[in-house]
Order: C-alpha cells, then sequence, then structure tokens
C-alpha cells in the first residue's frame, strides 16, 4: 500500500482514461457524496439532541459547521499526507477515522463530545478521503478529465437525497443513538473506496535496462521531495484562481442555508418549504455531468476558465433575482435555476485548478486552495445570519450573497483575460495543429527541465495560461499526463 509506489506517478505513465478509472470514479463519486452530504445530513437529528443535551439550535448547528471546517481546513495536511504516504493507505485510515468518529459520538454525554467526536474526529476522516480521491481522478482521466469530474461531483446530491431520509428513518425507529452508530458502520465504505485507489504503474522495461537505469539512479543525488509545494504561489494563475474561489465561498452556500427558512417566513408549511432542497438536489444532479461533458468538448476545454466563470456569474445573477422573490412559485424557480448553476459550479471547479497548476502540484494546490475557502466558509454563512438579525429582512441576505458570487466570477474573468496570456509571436493555430517544430521546442524544455515535468511548455507560453496549457494537453501532451498542463 506504500513503498515504492507512493503518490509519484511514473513519467511514462499516460492517463488510461477508463479501465480501472471507472472503479476509481465509482469510489470518487461515493467519497464526494459523503463529504459534501453528511454535514447537512446531521443536521436532522437537531431536533432530540436539543432536547437530549438542553441546548439551542445554534449550538448544534456547530456541528455541521465543525465537519465544514475540518473538510475544508486541513487540506495541506492531507496534501503532506498524501505526498508521504500515498492516497490509498491515507484514504484508508480515513475512513477509520470518520466511522469511529460517529460511533463514539452515539456515547456521547455533552454536546462537547459530540463536537470532539462527530466534527473534529469525522470530519478528519472524510477530509483524509476527499482529497485523495480527486488526486487520483486527476491521474486516471486526461482527455475524458472534465466528463470524470462531473461524475464524480454528482455524487454529492445523489448522497444528500439519500442521507437527509435515511437518517430520519433511523431516527425515528432507533433514536439519535441508534442513528449515528449505524451510520458510523455506513461511512466504513470509505475504506472500501480508498481500496479502490490502486496507483499506476509504468509499463515494465528489459531487464538489463533495468539494471542500468537502477545504477544510474544510484550515481545521481537523490532530491527531497516536498511535502507541501508553496511554489504554486508563483503561479498568476493559481493565485486568481483562489482569490477568487474564496471570495465565491463566501456567498455560496448561503441561500441553501436560508432558502428554506426563507420559505416559512412566507407561511409556507414546513413539509412544503423542505421539498425546495429536495428540488434543489434533483437539479443538481443531472447538471454536474451535463457540465462535465460540456466541458470535455474540444473547442470548450481550452477555455474552460471562462465556462467556469460564466457558471459563477449565472449563480449570482439567480442569488440577486430570487432576493425579490415574493411568494413559493418563485422561490421554486429559483431552486431550478440555482441547482443548475450550482452544478455547474461543482463540476468545474477542480477541473480548472487541475489545468492550472498540472498533475504533480495540484496535490498541494488543492490543500492550499481548500485551507483558504475555509476561513470564507466560517465567515460567509455565520455573517449572513448576523446580517439577517439585524435587518430582519431575507432579501438583503440573497443580494449580498449574490453579489460576493458575482465579484467572484469577474475576478477569475479579467484576472485570466488581463493577467495570463499567450505572447503575440505565439499562434495558437501550431498548438491546435500539433506542429512539430512546437514539439521539438517542447522536448527540449522536457530534457532542460530536469524533472519538473507538469511546468513544461512550448515556447513563449505564460506559465500560466490555461488556455494553452489545455490546447497542449489536448493535442501534443496527451502521451505524457504531466507534460499536458
Amino acid at each position: 500500500m506504500g513503498g515504492a509506489m507512493v503518490d509519484d506517478e511514473p513519467s511514462d505513465v499516460k492517463a488510461p482514461d477508463g479501465g480501472w478509472g471507472w472503479a476509481v470514479l465509482a469510489g470518487g463519486f461515493v467519497i464526494t457524496g459523503f463529504s459534501y452530504a453528511f454535514p447537512k445530513a446531521v443536521s436532522v437529528f437537531f431536533k432530540e439532541l436539543i432536547r437530549e443535551f438542553g441546548v439551542g439550535y445554534s449550538d448544534c448547528a456547530w456541528i455541521s459547521s465543525i465537519l465544514l471546517a475540518m473538510l475544508y481546513g486541513t487540506g495541506p495536511l492531507c496534501s503532506v499526507l498524501v505526498n508521504k504516504f500515498g492516497c490509498r493507505p491515507v484514504m484508508m485510515v480515513g475512513g477509520l477515522f470518520a466511522s469511529l468518529g460517529m460511533i463514539l459520538a452515539s456515547l456521547a454525554t455533552s454536546i462537547i463530545h459530540i463536537y470532539i467526536c462527530t466534527g473534529v474526529i469525522t470530519g478528519l476522516g472524510l477530509a483524509l478521503n476527499f482529497q485523495p480521491s480527486l488526486i487520483m481522478l486527476n491521474r486516471y482521466f486526461s482527455e475524458r478529465r472534465p466528463l470524470a469530474n462531473g461524475l464524480s461531483a454528482a455524487g454529492s446530491p445523489v448522497a444528500l437525497c439519500c442521507l437527509s431520509p435515511l437518517g430520519q428513518v433511523l431516527q425515528y425507529h432507533y433514536g439519535w443513538r441508534g442513528g449515528f452508530l449505524i451510520l458510523g458502520g455506513l461511512l466504513l465504505n470509505c475504506c472500501a473506496c480508498g481500496a479502490l485507489m490502486r496507483p499506476l504503474v509504468g509499463p515494465k522495461k528489459p531487464q538489463d535496462k533495468e539494471l542500468q537505469a537502477v545504477g544510474e539512479a544510484e550515481k545521481k543525488p537523490q532530491l527531497k521531495k516536498k511535502l507541501l509545494d508553496f511554489s504554486v504561489f508563483k503561479d498568476r494563475g493559481f493565485l486568481i484562481y483562489a482569490i477568487a474561489a474564496s471570495i465565491m465561498v463566501l456567498g455560496l452556500f448561503v441561500p441553501p442555508v436560508f432558502v428554506v427558512s426563507y420559505a416559512k417566513e412566507m407561511g409556507n408549511e414546513d413539509t412544503k418549504s423542505a421539498l425546495l432542497l429536495t428540488i434543489l438536489g434533483f437539479v443538481d444532479i443531472f447538471a454536474r455531468p451535463t457540465c462535465g461533458l460540456i466541458a470535455g468538448m474540444k473547442w470548450v476545454r481550452p477555455r474552460c476558465v471562462y465556462l467556469f466563470s460564466f457558471a459563477i456569474l449565472f449563480n449570482g445573477i439567480t442569488d440577486v433575482i430570487s432576493s425579490q422573490a415574493t411568494d413559493y412559485p418563485g422561490l421554486v424557480v429559483f431552486c431550478i435555476f440555482f441547482g443548475l448553476s450550482y452544478g455547474m459550479v461543482g463540476a468545474l471547479q477542480f477541473e480548472v485548478l487541475m489545468a492550472i497548476v498540472g498533475t504533480k502540484k495540484f496535490s498541494s494546490a488543492l490543500g492550499l486552495v481548500l485551507l483558504m475557502e475555509a476561513i470564507a466558509v466560517l465567515v460567509g454563512p455565520p455573517g449572513a445570519g448576523r446580517l439577517l438579525d439585524a435587518t430582519h429582512n431575507y432579501m438583503y441576505v440573497f443580494l449580498l450573497a449574490g453579489c460576493e458570487v458575482i465579484l467572484a466570477s469577474i475576478v477569475i474573468c479579467m484576472g485570466n483575460f488581463l493577467c495570463i496570456k499567450k505572447k503575440p509571436d505565439e499562434p495558437e493555430a501550431n498548438l491546435e495543429n500539433g506542429a512539430p517544430a512546437e514539439m521539438e521546442k517542447l522536448n527540449s524544455l522536457l530534457e532542460t527541465d530536469g524533472g519538473d515535468h507538469e511546468r513544461a511548455q512550448p515556447a513563449g507560453v505564460s506559465g500560466g495560461s490555461v488556455e494553452a496549457k489545455e490546447g497542449a494537453e489536448k493535442n501534443g501532451g496527451l502521451g505524457n499526463p504531466e507534460t499536458a498542463l
């Protein structure tokens, strides 16, 4: 499970774009579902916890907040562990932590006990599964990666539609303690998903060449591997993405949190109000894989960052318009469009990050981005709640969320357009036609870079250009997935 096949993908391995990759995709689908849906599904037990421990709703809400904070905030820790031990062992240990936290929480005697067990231990376990599953998906798919990301991201709405009703049934028949215990057993499936993450192995070399390669490797000084690569901050594309993603997260999760309360404020009954989230999730299920399919098209993929910017803008405008809703049908229309735009964002966010930083640095980049987003996750919904307490008007909450999301779309679109572009002497047609001259330049860069494959690109292309990197991936870089981006 560790050993020689830790987190280093062999440089001569081509992403299979299928085969065992479909098993990896299935595991990623389940992991994504647990990671994003579990913090929301736990809220089903809040009324029982309030009655059991004599606390308020805000006290119970901290359980979901801590879960999300652990999922995002432990990103750098996950990157270090993945780079040191590999994806498979980290995920299997994470599955044990996720299950153990819920089992211990079923024996809780205070709300603090649940904070520690469900929030910290289970949250850490889910985090140790989520990030490695994305890394492995990136390694197994290259041409079909946008579709694979979309299908994997669809696990979130599917799991939410399943876990919330399951939690209600478990609470009714076994109480909250029995429900926590059964959910803890369900989380052991994370270990099975981790076992699916088989490392890619390069083609076998003839014995004499292999011995010669071993001898040369012994002569060369071994470079110490970076457990967390902070050099990604030198990439302008990564900086723009990280800033935009942090701004986006401030408002992205606010509408789903408040839309049910908004409907109740209008005088709708509880069941009718809760149906809004079901509508949102149902649309989301189909939006993610569809968007992934569109993003994989030949003309769209090199410009995927602009599609991502459009998805964010679409989401923000939906929030702003929904702030003027005055009846239940208006909220239904909002949930349909919000589910569509939210699914597009979910399908594209990690695809764009992969395109920016490349395979080798994706682990570190993902961990650092999630850490930055963790701060925004902790500030966004509570800040919207304070605004609601001050104004007693949901219109301002949705307006604020929409403006934050729209600002994020402007930052990533204008930043990519103005700050990251090719030099004028580099015609894009050469990349599209796979000109031999450009391939010779690419090969010479590979030789002079001394192994830093993921940054090798045709001459004249900016280090952070998503468009140029995607063009190289679709044509000249498919033979080596590490030079694709």
